[in-house]
């Protein structure tokens, strides 16, 4: 049986069980009983290639212990053992501060994750289904992993649940931009389900992994942040389907909750790709965090003050921002000058609002900057829908190959030779200055549609006024007529 008709059939399993109510439910569900497989898998590769390696789950609650014989515990015995033994004991897992403590993994997933399946029978249905699945193959590792994607795309059908994912053309084309390199710290303060990290080891596995030692050096070099527990859980799921050992460095947290200024030196990061939650505002307090020119509770400004700051000299960044960061007020044009006055601002990439449908319609762009010298000019590039489509959907989503004109006038790593075209122009510092720093600025070489000649439309419009004028006067005389008899 292939790895997507297993997972359909788990899905169709679960929507069996009054207790999964809705897609993230029955994604969350799946998680953590994918995530205890993919870990166990692991777990057994390892204690084969290092004598001294020990799992981080307890021998009794590992899987081969309680859920590989498919005649194994079910019906109430199941639930029983899963509510009130496996779950306790992988949420108080004692830890230690030694890196690479994969116990510390195994708690933060299971410290918010909750067992939503309420008949023992289907869920050994669903245990066995994913016994059948060798994560330590390879090929099927791959291919599951593509799957996972998709679940997480399905994703954005769950409601809020949506924000937790970013279009895979979009983070693919940004990883592309900003070309990271093994050993170089990448980092991602608000990380959903982990869509830059997996594209960025896929984009320096393809390019720059050739050796083992290669590949140490990229996985050792991540870090990343997620807040809320369901996308923390399919982060960290993620990783481990994309070969990361260890996954610790993935945190459950709120990378806003710590005072700016104790971000140090020794906090600084080469790159920062991420897609910070925006139209939401931070809880009560976070802002104090933050130096008084910056506090607000809009939560993309707080990310994008502390993106620069954390960026080393020379570190750059891609980071995707509403379009009311480009024109608002305030503490907004406070950020567009310390990000001009600290960084380079090369390129603003303008997206249309149909890229994030259906759970956001709003303007979205993809700013790419560099820290270590201030603007000069900044080069705007709006993306077009392709040609006989209106919008991006759902069923037309989206496509790397849709960036392709912009990647090939992108001008390489030095961004040599670019010139203006209708979807490509510049704006010097200067005139942002100008501008009060709104950054909103409209394509100078779009030609404006048509729209007739004045007087002309004035009279259409007063020739319309009087026959709606005259098709009330015939109904009240219909209704007058209707009350008299």
């Amino acid at each position: 049986m292939s790895a997507r008709t297993i997972v359909k059939s788990i899905q169709d399993i679960m929507r069996q069980d009054s207790g999964v109510d809705g897609d993230a439910q029955r994604l969350s569900q799946l998680c953590w009983m994918f995530f205890l497989k993919i870990i166990d898998d692991q777990d057994q590769e390892l204690e084969l290639l290092k004598p001294d390696y020990r799992s981080p789950v307890p021998e009794r609650f590992q899987w081969r212990s309680w859920a590989a014989d498919p005649e194994g515990i079910t019906g109430e015995a199941l639930l029983d053992f899963t509510n009130g033994e496996l779950f306790p004991a992988l949420k108080s897992l004692p830890v230690s501060a030694t890196p690479g403590d994969r116990r510390r993994v195994v708690r933060d997933v299971f410290e918010d994750a909750y067992n939503y399946m309420k008949s023992g029978q289907l869920m050994r249905q669903v245990v066995n289904r994913i016994t059948s699945i060798d994560f330590n193959n390879l090929t099927e590792r791959q291919h599951f992993g593509d799957i996972y994607e998709q679940l997480l795309n399905d994703l954005q059908s769950a409601g809020n649940a949506g924000e937790y994912y970013t279009p895979r053309a979009v983070t693919a084309f940004m990883v592309d931009r900003i070309d990271p390199h093994p050993g170089e710290i990448l980092f991602d303060p608000a990380c959903g389900t982990g869509g830059f990290l997996t594209c960025a080891l896929r984009h320096m596995r393809n390019r720059y992994v050739k050796k083992t030692s290669d590949e140490w050096l990229m996985q050792g070099a991540l870090r990343a942040v997620e807040k809320k527990q369901l996308p923390h859980m399919l982060c960290v799921t993620n990783m481990l389907l994309h070969g990361i050992e260890d996954a610790s460095f993935v945190r459950h947290d709120n990378t806003l909750a710590r005072p700016y200024t104790s971000y140090t030196q020794s906090d600084r990061v080469d790159i920062v790709l991420t897609n910070p939650p925006f139209g939401g505002r931070e809880e009560d307090g976070i802002e104090s965090n933050f130096p008084a020119h910056f506090r607000t509770r809009e939560t993309a400004d707080l990310f994008l003050a502390l993106i620069i700051r954390l960026l080393k000299p020379g570190g750059r960044a891609a980071v995707v921002l509403p379009d009311g960061t480009l024109f608002g007020e305030g503490v907004k044009t406070r950020l567009k000058e310390h990000l001009m006055a600290e960084c380079n601002l090369h390129t603003i990439v303008r997206l249309p609002n149909s890229v994030f449908k259906p759970y956001a319609s709003i303007g979205t762009n993809l700013l790419f900057f560099e820290k270590g010298s201030p603007t000069t000019e900044t080069w705007f590039w709006e993306h077009q829908v392709p040609v006989g489509q209106k919008a991006y959907s759902m069923t037309k989503p989206i496509r790397l190959d849709h960036f392709a004109d912009c990647t090939a006038w992108w001008g390489g790593p030095a961004r040599e030779g670019r010139v203006e075209s209708p979807q490509a122009w510049r704006v010097t510092a200067e005139a942002v200055k100008a501008r009060g720093y709104n950054l909103d600025i409209k394509n100078p070489n779009t030609v404006a549609e048509g729209h007739g000649d004045p007087e002309t439309l004035l009279a259409e419009l007063d020739a319309a006024e009087g026959e709606t004028a005259r098709l009330r006067d015939h109904l009240k005389a219909i209704l007058a007529e209707a009350l008299a008899r």
